[in-house]
């Protein structure tokens, strides 16, 4: 079984600047490289005028990693773009590294130390998530039962995604995996094997 993978909620950008050279960090979530073609494409295109454009990205589909320098001197932009989402952990991301030049050379090591700083204040930015293998769980009671099913729930490995009261009650749930079993079980045995318990299929899911 797969195990659990950490990522990035939404877009979103840093900024510094370092001996008049701007540099703007910016990072998205990306599933395929597809995604993380457009992503790129667009902050090209957002900044045309940019001395370089330097990006890497990580998608687990494929098990893909890519990184380019736009044209910076070869190890010192789009490698340490790449170590700082390999060091953070990262996957299903792409990173973009843009460079408004000032005028004064960096070096091969000030570069380095740049373009890391930038990848890395842009993470800073992100909200992290992890996602978890999970079951989707609905479990149907009556309402008497409700509010000690949900007193039962576990503080972790349990997220309630929606509950509809009709006749009796349905809450939809995702439930870790590895205490899936477990947590049917209880339920059947809190509600007298009452509740009506419904498990998808496992798949990937954000319980932050």
């Amino acid at each position: 079984m797969e195990k659990g993978y950490k990522t990035i909620s939404a877009e979103a950008k840093a900024s510094f600047t370092e001996r008049r050279s701007e540099f703007i960090g910016y990072i998205a979530p990306v599933s395929t490289d597809e995604e993380a073609v457009a992503f790129i494409g667009k902050i090209r295109a957002e900044h045309r005028k940019a001395t370089h454009n330097v990006y890497a990205y990580i998608v687990r589909n494929g098990n893909m990693t890519r990184y380019s320098d736009d044209g910076e001197p070869q190890g010192t932009a789009g490698a340490p773009v790449l170590d700082v989402l390999v060091k953070e952990g990262l996957t299903d991301v792409c990173c973009v590294a843009t460079r408004y030049f000032g005028g004064i050379l960096l070096g091969g090591g000030g570069l380095v130390r740049a373009y890391s700083h930038t990848a890395k204040i842009a993470v800073e930015a992100a909200q992290i998530k992890i996602m978890e293998q999970c079951c989707p769980v609905s479990v149907t009671v009556s309402y008497d039962l409700y509010g000690r099913l949900m007193h039962s729930l576990p503080d972790e490995g349990v997220k309630v995604t929606g509950t509809n009261f009709a006749d009796s009650v349905t809450a939809a749930m995702l439930v870790r995996e590895d205490i899936c079993a477990a947590f049917t079980e209880k339920i059947t045995d809190l509600t007298n094997g009452s509740a009506v318990i419904t498990r998808g299929e496992p798949c990937f899911c954000d319980m932050s």
